[in-house]
Parts: structure tokens; sequence; C-alpha cells
């Protein structure tokens, strides 16, 4: 059984799955849907409209009419990896509508790409649907093209990302997300709370909120309460918790009112996990990133929250190499991460990013020194998580079943870990009764560096 790999990229999204069957005669649309969780959300909004206009969503590109690319700005690698998904689409189809982060740069893609039909930035939904209309114009058939409850999802039924706003506040000097997706706009409390209600209406387990900031929701609209809910991460929190699934916080930045969520999770309202983007631990690296400089303070944050929540996983992102950064520097990162003991660790390599602030910064670091300080910061990060998961071996936990194999070996998560960037637990056997989707009971007999295996609890 293969083990998560330690160079999983925390800024990726599961993979889009597409299961539509289109019906004879109907136009069909392709996606590929390439970045961060908050993306994916984008791409089954769009889906969502054309499958109400009467499209058909297509598995693949021959299948397709068009394909529509929603592309990913994050890093240059990933910049590159967005133009690579477009040639190939150009290349298998041909009709390419390309949209998302890198589309709030159009002539970076057309000077590529001259060949796409339209190009359109992060969540311009209404100008998608324009260019979908102009390539492949909508045949409806209302008597057979009606809109599922749930709209289309991309992810298994089980679980499903809850977008709570867009854009960020932060003025980050490697980040140029606010720059594409423009600064916080929060969803009002009741209709992220009717969305959520009607996802878990129509089988899903597991809510996983997702924002560029979400300690900071509501804040633009100073927290308004409109239809008995509040704009504010504890209330939504809390009125998320009641409606009967698990509900995972993403992208949770350290504010001092975060350790207002630590009781409901020792509730069991929300699941004892946080994903806190740390980015670093040394202050004047922080400073240099313009972010807050208080990791100390950060520890003792920690060490409340573990207090008040004793089973809370913790889930964190690192830069190692940022312009600047010295060997001294980089060592406090790694004693700051002894102390920690965070539970799920991610790590980029720093790259500059064309229109970032950092790129101007003096003393870039060399690309094997960089390479060098990833090794030593992932070799710690993987033996903390290997001890921390071997002091699991005995207990009884619940898990949640993502998949079953033709083996009926079971793949599963436990709360201490979301979809694709954190860990599995594996059932080997007995799984005969057990549905994908199903949260079950079980009993762990062995860890690895990332991973559990378990049998089913008796």
């Amino acid at each position: 059984m293969a083990q998560n790999p330690p160079t999983l990229r925390p800024d990726l999204a599961p993979r889009a799955r597409l299961t539509d069957t289109p019906r004879a005669g109907q136009p069909t649309i392709g996606m590929v849907s390439l970045g961060c969780p908050k993306a994916l959300v984008d791409s089954e909004r769009i889906l969502t409209r054309l499958r109400a206009e009467g499209y058909g969503i297509s598995p693949d590109y021959t299948g397709a009419d068009a394909v529509i690319v929603n592309t990913c700005g994050f890093l240059d690698s990933a910049k590159a990896e967005s133009l690579e998904a477009i040639g190939e689409a150009l290349a298998e189809n041909g009709r390419v509508i390309v949209t998302g982060c890198l589309g709030a740069e159009p002539e970076y893609i057309t000077g590529v790409h001259p060949r796409v039909l339209a190009v359109t930035g992060p969540h311009q939904y209404e100008q998608v649907l324009d260019a979908v209309h102009l390539a492949v114009p909508p045949s409806p058939d209302p008597f057979i093209d009606l809109l599922p409850a749930s709209g289309v999802s991309l992810t298994p039924r089980h679980y499903s990302y809850l977008k709570i706003s867009e854009g960020c506040n932060h003025k980050c000097k490697f980040c140029i997300i606010p720059d594409m997706r423009g600064k916080l706009q929060s969803r009002p409390a009741h209709a992220v709370i009717r969305e959520a209600a009607k996802l878990v209406e129509s089988g899903v387990k597991e809510l996983l909120v997702i924002s560029q900031d979400t300690s900071a929701y509501g804040v633009d609209i100073r927290h308004a309460e409109e239809r008995g809910h509040r704009a504010h991460i504890t209330d939504l929190a809390r009125d998320l918790g009641g409606l009967g699934a698990w509900v995972r916080l993403h992208y949770v930045y350290p504010y001092p009112h975060v350790r207002d969520l630590i009781p409901l999770m020792a509730e069991g309202l929300v699941l004892p996990y946080l994903d806190i983007p740390f980015q670093h631990a040394h202050p004047e690296v922080l400073r240099r990133m313009a972010r807050p400089a208080a990791a100390a303070k950060t520890l003792d944050e920690i060490a409340a929250w573990r207090r008040d929540c004793p089973e809370i996983a913790l889930r964190s992102t690192f830069i190692v190499g940022y312009p600047g950064e010295t060997e001294a520097e980089f060592q406090t990162l790694l004693d700051w991460l002894d102390e920690a003991q965070l539970d799920r660790v991610g790590c980029f390599q720093y790259e500059n990013v064309a229109g970032a602030r950092s790129n101007a910064l003096p003393d870039h670091v060399a690309a094997e020194v960089k390479q060098e300080r990833w090794d030593r910061f992932m070799a710690k990060a993987q033996a903390i998580s290997e001890a921390k998961l071997a002091a699991k071996v005995g207990q009884r936990m619940e898990v949640i079943v993502d998949e079953i194999d033709a083996d009926g070996i079971a793949t599963c998560r436990t709360k201490a870990d979301a979809p694709e960037i954190d860990g599995n637990l594996f059932i080997d056997e007995g799984t005969e009764g057990v549905s994908v989707g199903d949260i079950v009971s079980v009993v762990v007999d062995e860890a690895g560096e990332y991973d559990l295996w378990g049998r089913l609890g008796e």
C-alpha cells in the first residue's frame, strides 16, 4: 500500500471528477480545473450554470464541443502548468476557453496560445457563460435537462467544499492572489448556511470550509446579521456544526479570536482540525514577508488550543528559501517546528511570481540551498508526523470512507485528515458491509510516516 508522498502540493484541490453522461445530441463542455479548492468551487458553479442551460459535461476532450480550462496563478510553476494544460486542450480539442486566476493576465496567455477562444479572470462566471454561448450555442431540452438540487459537484458526493468568501485584505509580499481575486468579499451567512444545508440534504457528510482568509470572514460586511445568522467565523462555525455533518476549517489565520473556535471543537460541533498558514517562524523573515511576526506568541496560542481541545490536529504550510533567509533564520524555523509539533505540514521552496513585491528583495537564496533546506525541513516534519501517528496505535477513532478498491481495501480519513493534502487510514479486510461515504469506527493497528492502518471496531 503506497503512502502519501511528502512532496504533495498543499495548494492543489483534489482532481475534478466528471461523471455526467450527455444525452444524444446534447452540446457538451469539458472542464479542466487546476489550482486550489477555491478554484474547484468556481468550476462547480460554472458547470452548474451550464448544466441548467442544457449543456452536458464531458469527462474528456474528444467528447466535448469546447473545453474550459480553469487556471492557477499562485506560483510561476503553477502558471507553467496552466499553460501546459491549455496547450494540451488545444491539441486534443482545439476549442478552448480560459478562466481562473491566470486569466487576470490575458496577454500572458494569448502570447503563448493565441488560438484560445476567450480569456476571463477569476470568478467571472457571466463572462465564461457568454464565451461558451458564442462557441457552442445552448440547446436545452426542458423535459430532460433538470438541474439537481445540489448542482454539479466535482468531488465525491460525500464531501464538498463550501466557499464562504472571495479575495483577501492581506498584502503578503510573495503573493499576488489579492491582485487577481480582489479584496475580501464575504458571502451573507444565511446564504452559506442555506447552501450547506442543501449539500447535507443531498448526502454530503463533510463540509470543507474554504476562503482566502477564513478568520476574517464577515469583516468587510461588519459581521452583518441577517435571517438569524451572523457573518462571523465563530457564529458561522457553530451554525454549520448544527447541520449534522463533519465541518473542517481551512486557511485560518491565527488571529486572537481563533481561540473562540476551540470550544466548538471540544464540544464536537466542528472537527478538531485547524489549517493555519504560518509560512515561517523567524520574526525578520515574517517582516520581510509583510506578515505578523509573533511566532513566540503563536506557540503560546497552540499550547492553549491543545489544553482546551487535546485532540486538535494542526496543519500548516511554510516557505523555505525566502529572499534574505539566513541559515540562522532557517534554523529558528526548524527549532520552532520542534516546539510546535504540528500534525500535518506542507512546504514550498520560494519562487518569484511576476508582480510580487518579494521579487525586488535583496539576497535571493540559491536554488541548491533552497532544495537542501526543503529536504531538512521535510525530514523533521516527517519524523514528527511518524511519532505522532505511532502514538495513535491502539486507539479507536471514527473515519470517513473515501474509496473501496476491487480488492475490498478501504481508503479512509480520520478527523485529522483533509482530502488529498493529509494522510489516509487503510482498512485491508472486513469491508464487505462498508460503502463509500460511511463514517465507521476503527481501531488503529499500524502507523507509517503519513498514514495509518486499522480494522473495523467490534
